[in-house]
């Protein structure tokens, strides 16, 4: 199955890159969206596993929001946008700027867990407290994205080792065009 391309009178170089603080305002937009997504989710899974507790079934609950969130990513990421992404005008494409498989999808999403795995396990070995472990996430999240600035097309790295890219698609500006463009 094909992914659908980018416009085809659109070349990819003149999608660029979008700005750290742009993405990261994309990421925290998401992740207010997805609370709403992780509640049904918990909701769904304690009804149909009859949890009366929240410690109780708390690998399962996890699992299953794993799951939801696999799902949650790898379909909206196929389409090229989840709704945050819209909202700020930002695209995931292939290194080609095609949109993404579902193969491509479930990969990035593996790999965008480098956003919290490595502080959570040091946090769960060393078995530091819940402000030693936000406080290790937050710094984690910083030092990611900071990190960013070395790849040479200012990417994330988990979306170059799945062979990804996020692009900025903002419209143009009608004041940009040439008026020759107008008269034609």
């Amino acid at each position: 199955m094909m992914s659908a391309p980018l416009p085809q009178d659109i070349e990819l170089p003149q999608f660029p890159t979008p700005s750290i603080a742009r993405r990261l305002s994309c990421w925290i937009y998401e992740g207010i969206l997805l609370f709403g997504v992780i509640f049904i989710s918990g909701y769904l899974f304690s009804t149909l596993s009859q949890t009366r507790h929240a410690m109780d079934n708390r690998h399962g609950l996890q699992a299953f929001v794993c799951l939801v969130l696999a799902i949650y990513f790898t379909w909206f990421w196929h389409k090229g946008q989840t709704l945050a992404m819209k909202t700020w005008h930002l695209r995931v494409v292939d290194l080609n700027g095609n949109a993404l498989t579902q193969r491509k999808a479930l990969l990035r999403y593996a790999l965008s867990w480098m956003w919290f795995v490595p502080p959570l396990l040091v946090c769960a070995i060393v078995q530091t407290t819940l402000a030693n472990t936000l406080f290790a996430c937050l710094l984690w999240i910083v030092l990611w994205a900071w990190l960013s600035r070395f790849h040479p097309d200012r990417q994330f790295w988990h979306d170059h080792w799945s062979g990804t890219r996020l692009v900025d698609i903002r419209p143009v500006p009608a004041a940009s065009l040439h008026s020759t463009d107008l008269n034609t």
